[in-house]
């Protein structure tokens, strides 16, 4: 029997040394602490922007913040409509928006490892002993009662004290691994923005170049009616009307290849709305005029891109967690104390369950030392270090990527928009030459084949100024892609019906 006095002493020691236990729990934590690595080499400047002019040939500059809503520039309110859905609609988003649940589901089981854990039991069970068991070496009186009840209340409770932060760096990998599951998200969020304005301003490139096709194939039709006419008044021979069919042939022989190309684009914008094929085809297949790629383009500075870049977030935030495995891994080397307590009653009767004489309880630590476990702690730590060396260099390498798409980028606008700007004065000597050797014809000066090639010159030089402008477009896409921006509206619905640009 535990007398009293003894009981208070016990109780009294367990405190203090729960007191003591709680508070090195709350200060001890082995293993690193992450810090963010810096990039020596960080350039101060995009080079390729601060190298141009500050007024291209175009009429286009470079400079300034990264706007985040730079699709609004395109000035087309039935893009902008589209990206206004996208972010309700698109499966990819709701599907990185579901690992983010689960990313924080776990850790909240991570944490619970360091929460104290509380449960009740009861039973009840009756037991009819035998009269030829163990019971005979007790040597029960004749007559003795081999049946009873036992009732059973009895409440548990334990908590780990985590003394060097094995769970506290175990939680803070988990919370890593949720922040690297949203920059998944925004990762995806910017990937699809920009797959579905590429595929946008495709569309239109490809019904500029459908309606140039159908002007010229109008044209050429004309071109071989008056050949025809020619033919009979003895002007034109059988070489001229072949070739006045041929140039008919083959402008009708573009179109098919052109209209799969539309179709195709129509339904990729769909898919990305999570909608069937051809549920777009009444809003989309209506021709509007092809989105014209911004007069401003800001691209910031590189200090900045880690904070846009959702890639960069991924690589930092996996670099987090594994520095944290690290020092879990590390902690595995100490002394582990549980503290462990039980409170209950135990009766053989249903009316004394409840009396004070009922009652027992149990309180005291466990102290688990590691003493061989054969390697596998050291292996385990060599693991998790050459995992974080490995992460480490991912984490590089993502950023040089980062800083490789954004000066590739800058370059290709740069060069799609001088392509452009060459090819609007090409088409307007065309245009001239083309006028010129008609009227020629016309007063017998030239043959048909001379009508015929600047007519081709022509049809040529105007689709490949509607392409141009469709690459200067994509080239600007590419590049708002590179810079990481869009995707900080796109998951926020509020900012999706502003119209202002929103420079970060």
């Amino acid at each position: 029997m535990i007398r009293r006095g003894s009981l208070g002493w016990f109780c009294r020691s367990v405190g203090v040394f729960s007191f003591v236990v709680i508070g090195l729990s709350g200060c001890i934590k082995v293993g690193p602490d992450y810090h963010k690595p810096l990039m020596k080499d960080q350039p101060q400047q995009w080079q390729k922007a601060a190298d141009m002019p500050k007024k291209l040939s175009a009429g286009r500059t470079y400079g300034g913040a990264v706007d985040i809503t730079w699709w609004q520039q395109f000035h087309d309110p039935e893009l902008t409509a589209l990206i206004q859905r996208l972010a309700r609609q698109n499966l990819d988003i709701q599907e990185a928006a579901t690992r983010i649940t689960q990313s924080r589901a776990q850790v909240t089981v991570a944490a619970s490892a360091g929460m104290p854990s509380v449960n009740w039991a009861g039973s009840y069970t009756w037991t009819q002993q035998s009269k030829r068991g163990f019971l005979t070496i007790a040597q029960p009186a004749p007559g003795a009662n081999l049946q009873y009840q036992q009732y059973t209340n009895i409440g548990s409770a334990s908590w780990d004290m985590d003394l060097f932060g094995m769970i506290r760096r175990s939680v803070e990998a988990g919370q890593a691994e949720v922040v690297e599951a949203v920059a998944a998200q925004r990762g995806v969020a910017l990937a699809t923005l920009a797959d579905l304005v590429g595929a946008y301003v495709h569309l239109r490139g490809v019904q500029e170049q459908i309606r140039l096709t159908e002007r010229h194939l109008a044209l050429v039709k004309h071109d071989l009616a008056l050949v025809l006419d020619r033919q009979r008044e003895g002007a034109s021979n059988a070489l001229e009307v072949a070739q006045a069919r041929g140039q008919v042939e083959e402008t009708e022989s573009s179109l098919p290849p052109l209209r799969d190309a539309q179709a195709a684009l129509v339904n990729a914008i769909g898919y990305l709305l999570a909608l069937p094929p051809r549920a777009l085809e009444k809003e989309l297949l209506p021709v509007t005029p092809q989105p014209l790629p911004p007069v401003s383009i800001g691209v910031g500075v590189p200090s900045t891109l880690a904070e846009r870049r959702p890639d960069i977030m991924e690589a930092d935030a996996r670099l987090h967690a594994a520095t944290a495995e690290i020092g879990a891994a590390k902690a595995a080397f100490y002394p582990d104390i549980t503290l462990t307590g039980n409170l209950g009653t135990q009766s053989l009767s249903a009316g004394d369950f409840f009396m004070p004489a009922a009652k027992y309880f149990t309180l005291g630590p466990t102290l688990n030392v590691p003493i061989f476990e054969g390697g596998r702690l050291r292996g385990t730590l060599k693991l998790r270090k050459a995992q974080q060396k490995e992460v480490a260099l991912a984490y590089r390498q993502t950023v040089l990527n980062a800083w490789r798409d954004v000066d590739d980028a800058i370059t290709r606008l740069a060069q799609m928009q001088d392509r452009y700007a060459h090819l609007v004065e090409t088409v307007k000597q065309n245009r001239l030459a083309f006028r010129a050797a008609r009227e020629q014809y016309q007063t017998g000066a030239v043959p048909f084949l001379e009508v015929d090639r600047a007519e081709a010159s022509l049809l040529a030089n105007e689709i490949l100024l509607a392409d141009s402008r469709t690459e200067t477009a994509s080239s600007v896409v590419s590049l708002y892609r590179a810079l990481g921006g869009g995707w900080q509206v796109m998951l926020d619905n509020k900012q999706l019906a502003g119209s202002s640009p929103s420079p970060l």
